[in-house]
């Protein structure tokens, strides 16, 4: 059998495969073994309560589906209290996922949630940054090193800092992380979508725009990966419609180190252990002995690539 085990910064897995944020919740152990998986990152949480955004919060559109949940939360002590000791009886690392409004919540939630039980911490910085009139804190190179060298300056826990792929200049957003001290990025999150219900004239979500997730924004998801890659040091796991092995191996060639599973896991809740069989079968089927060797392998025209990059990177 080969090796599927990854490294992501100082974090040993023994697969790739973890679910995304908000896509996951314990009742997943009805559907697969959480065991096998490489991490569960449970649904973010914020330091105050939140009811979420207005109903309806879900639509589906073609390839994929719009959310606009607005992440609910009854706070950091419920959430330790209720929520974390589920996930902590599988021997599996447990990445706790962290939203809040300001660099100062960030950085007291973060230091608050680095407790032993936890393997990681997941800064979300694609949520709204109340001090910058609502606009993603990962938006801007800018913000993103504020509140990351914030968090870094709460906490020696390993965390992770979860880009937005609505920013103009991803790979310029991905080095400010690294930087400030981030010790792996997440790419990213869901793309700002909008679907209109054409017989009733109205918005299909109760917060008229939300994010766009599903095969749909693969293409998309694996070219963020890719700049993140070569633009830093530090360990990317790729995230954006990622439904099979071969999905999960293309984010790898393109520079991820693991992947996270988000929406087919609605269509299908044990897909993630498909996805890990999947792996198996691939590595057995090319004669690959260790998955991690896979990670940035994609092969190219390093002279067309660097032009294309340097192209995306001035008109962003």
């Amino acid at each position: 059998m080969a090796d599927l085990s990854v490294k992501v910064g100082d974090i040993s897995l023994q697969n790739p495969v973890m679910p995304a944020s908000g896509c996951f919740a314990i009742e997943y152990q009805e559907a697969l073994d959480l065991s096998r998986l490489g991490a569960l990152v449970i649904k973010s949480v914020s330091p105050k309560s939140r009811a979420g955004n207005p109903t309806p919060r879900v639509a589906e559109t073609h390839g994929g589906m719009l959310n606009s949940i607005g992440i609910p939360s009854k706070g950091l002590d419920y959430y330790r209290r209720e929520v974390l000791p589920a996930y902590t009886a599988f021997g599996t690392p447990v990445v706790v996922s962290i939203s809040a409004d300001t660099v100062d919540e960030f950085a007291d939630a973060c230091a608050e949630m680095s407790l032993p039980e936890v393997a990681v911490i997941e800064a979300n910085i694609s949520c709204p940054n109340l001090e910058a009139d609502g606009m993603a804190f990962a938006m801007s190179p800018d913000t993103t090193y504020k509140v990351v060298s914030a968090i870094r300056g709460r906490t020696k826990h390993p965390f992770w800092v979860k880009l937005t792929p609505n920013a103009s200049n991803i790979a310029a957003v991905a080095k400010a992380a690294e930087e400030a001290g981030a010790d792996a990025i997440v790419m990213g999150n869901t793309i700002l979508g909008m679907a209109i219900d054409v017989r009733t004239r109205k918005p299909k979500l109760g917060n008229v725009m939300g994010g766009l997730s599903g095969p749909a924004i693969k293409p998309i998801a694996l070219r963020l990966v890719h700049q993140c890659y070569r633009a830093v040091r530090v360990p990317i796991i790729g995230c954006g419609g990622i439904s099979s092995a071969e999905d999960a191996i293309e984010f790898m060639l393109a520079g991820a180190s693991a992947v996270q599973v988000g929406t087919a896991s609605f269509l299908d809740p044990g897909i993630m252990s498909k996805i890990i069989d999947g792996l198996q079968a691939y590595c057995v089927e090319m004669g690959v002995s260790h998955l991690r060797e896979l990670t940035g392998q994609v092969k190219l025209d390093r002279q067309l690539t660097d032009r294309w990059l340097r192209f995306a990177q001035q008109s962003g």
